[in-house]
């Protein structure tokens, strides 16, 4: 008797990436270990570093599972997820994720992610650092306090009833992406996360916060910057007098 085929994966999870040549491979040979099986989509800011020759060289031993789309330049973080939450649903993909490349996420982890989301209990569950206790290996004190501080910041101003408000590692069902005005998205870095988080819940979608280990990345070079922490701290005041004028 011949073994049970595969089942064929109905979840894709999006890698947006800008010279992460030394992590991108682990992570993907990672991801494609999970169970239920999960495809790999890397966004590639025309990385200098050969980013996408190591995605190049592990879609070919997985062609099926394995994805690269390569953009022109460093064209942000917003707009690598927004392109790649459209590939997903134009090839009827029913979960989609998105985690960072420089292995600070666990891609063991997404699994638990995808959980909820396929048993019909949440249509988006976010990977978070600060649901029961502090869950950050690494982070100078600074950080942390800067992290935690834009969730206090940001449900203040919004209400929203989230504790990681900036994290970037979460799963969709497909009806999330699909009925979010996503051509109205137009933010970055941290914003862009909080930004998705306040449309899915003003939106009515159902959301957990699922409990993961977030470890900073130990190769290449963090993408944080002054702007990005500006960006979210007006970007929160911009959603909320959307929201009440009725123009979210």
């Amino acid at each position: 008797m011949s073994a049970p085929s595969s089942p064929i994966p109905d979840a894709l999870v999006v890698i947006p990436t800008y010279n992460e040549a030394d992590n991108i491979g682990p992570v993907i040979d990672q991801v494609l270990a999970q169970s239920p099986p999960i495809d790999v989509l890397v966004v590639d800011d025309n990385s200098a570093d050969g980013t996408a020759d190591v995605v190049q060289s592990r879609k070919a031993d997985a062609p099926e599972r394995v994805h690269l789309i390569e953009r022109s330049g460093k064209l942000g973080l917003g707009t690598a997820y927004l392109r790649g939450f459209r590939y997903a649903l134009a090839r009827d993909y029913t979960y989609i994720c998105e985690m960072d490349a420089d292995l600070s996420h666990d891609p063991s982890d997404l699994p638990r992610l995808l959980a909820p989301v396929q048993n019909g209990e949440v249509d988006l569950a976010i990977g978070s650092r600060y649901v029961e206790g502090v869950r950050v290996i690494n982070w100078p004190l600074s950080r942390l306090v800067l992290s935690y501080g834009a969730g206090v910041y940001t449900r203040a101003i919004t209400r929203l009833p989230l504790l990681d408000v900036t994290a970037g590692f979460k799963c969709f069902h497909r009806r999330v992406l699909e009925s979010l005005p996503l051509d109205h998205v137009n933010s970055d870095g941290y914003a862009f996360q909080v930004e998705m988080h306040y449309r899915t819940w003003r939106a009515g979608f159902q959301f957990k916060e699922v409990p993961v280990v977030f470890t900073e990345r130990t190769e290449g070079e963090s993408k944080m910057r002054r702007e990005i922490v500006v960006e979210a701290a007006l970007k929160v005041w911009e959603l909320r007098l959307q929201d009440l004028l009725g123009r979210l």
